[in-house]
């Protein structure tokens, strides 16, 4: 007897769309000389020291579980980091958790708040994974379509008008990926203006907090009277080019933390042990290396967003993570036919903007995570598309 599984499969799961960016991923596996400026992954390797302190650590024997919530060290490490990086002041013991990555500390966060019919406020374009999670618990995605003449940032008067009596959560995913928007001081001092008086959480999730250009960057947990209301959200994938060691981790009230901890418990158990010995040596030595990336990403975010213009592709200029957003939205195409032609017929992979939500239409993202080499091979194919376009 065959199993009928659209029955015995979760609902909420089937719902789920798959991933607008897998679809090209799986088109370039099957392509041949491709130039790729896909994929959200410095394409610097771990700084020595980094790595050198998770050798160590296997050649102690250093193999066993940790705490769930972490070692010890590592959360008083990170409380340290962030108040020296983003005047952050968090108890390691009761409200730091170390998460296996920055996606499970979003997944951990949404689960620990939302509620079947709740919802959540969510400005898009964003990162993929915030509404599928929100969906997987009953939740509801209020979408806030960010504008290009407002930089890509949330106003103050856009989300007074989303706001409803069923408002649970807010989601603040800047820098952006993929607009490569910041919010500054006083973006983020109006907003909490509007949350004053209610009870609406926040997850600001600051896990390109390091890479922003020519403007610190400013946590919305810092404003006098949110760090109550908020749950930060960071790791070590972006700022230290560590994504395949999947290290993250929250920072919010005791309260909120032990419910994060509670399914992190159950469902993890705790981060990898190798990992958490490097996290350590990141937070302790890796001011200098951050820099140092950030300068590289600074040079190619300048040369890309010219290269751009001089083709003829308007574009924003992204002031935080290494994406630029340009507004391919005058050739004709819809974004996701753009992006099909110039992987199939000139050999250059970039996402359609909708991947990133729906009003992503004449957009598409680009990352600067490579090298320039890289970079101008796809410009130069780039360029010859959109002459002939223009023809």
């Amino acid at each position: 007897m065959s199993i009928s599984y659209e029955k015995v499969l979760s609902r909420r799961a089937q719902e789920l769309k798959p991933s607008g960016i897998r679809k090209f991923f799986d088109m370039l596996e099957e392509m041949k000389d491709v130039v790729a400026l896909t994929v959200g992954q410095p394409d610097f390797q771990t700084p020595w020291h980094i790595r050198e302190a998770g050798i160590l650590s296997l050649e102690k024997g250093k193999t066993y579980y940790t705490s769930n919530a972490g070692t010890l060290e590592l959360r008083e490490e990170i409380t340290r980091y962030l108040d020296r990086r983003f005047s952050l002041t968090y108890d390691p013991k009761s409200e730091i958790l170390v998460t296996v990555g920055g996606s499970e500390a979003i997944d951990l966060t949404i689960r620990a708040l939302v509620n079947e019919g709740d919802e959540v406020i969510l400005p898009t374009p964003c990162f993929v994974c915030y509404d599928p999670i929100i969906h997987l618990t009953g939740g509801k995605t209020v979408e806030i379509p960010l504008k290009e003449e407002n930089n890509f940032r949330l106003t103050a008067d856009e989300l007074r008008r989303a706001i409803t009596d069923k408002t649970k959560l807010l989601i603040l995913p800047f820098p952006a990926n993929p607009t490569g928007a910041i919010m500054e001081k006083s973006d983020m001092e109006a907003i909490a203006e509007v949350l004053r008086g209610t009870d609406i959480m926040v997850l600001t999730d600051e896990i390109y907090a390091e890479l922003t250009y020519g403007k610190k960057h400013f946590s919305f947990a810092s404003i006098p009277d949110m760090r109550e209301r908020t749950v930060v959200v960071n790791g070590f994938s972006k700022a230290y080019a560590m994504t395949g060691w999947r290290m993250g981790f929250t920072a919010a009230p005791a309260p909120i933390t032990r419910e994060m901890f509670k399914i992190h418990q159950f469902a993890i158990m705790c981060a990898p042990t190798t990992s958490q010995m490097a996290a350590i040596e990141a937070l302790r030595a890796g001011d200098e290396d951050i820099e140092e990336m950030k300068a590289e990403y600074n040079r190619r975010r300048t040369h890309l967003v010219d290269r751009l213009r001089k083709m003829g592709i308007e574009c924003f200029t992204p002031e935080g993570a290494f994406y630029v957003f340009p507004n391919i939205g005058g050739f004709g195409l819809s974004s996701e036919a753009f992006c099909e032609k110039l992987l199939l017929e000139y050999g250059v992979a970039i996402v359609p903007g909708t991947a990133f939500g729906a009003c992503g239409e004449g957009y598409a993202r680009i990352s600067y995570a490579y090298s320039l080499k890289h970079i101008d091979a796809a410009l130069d194919r780039m360029e010859k598309m959109i002459k002939d376009l223009k023809k």
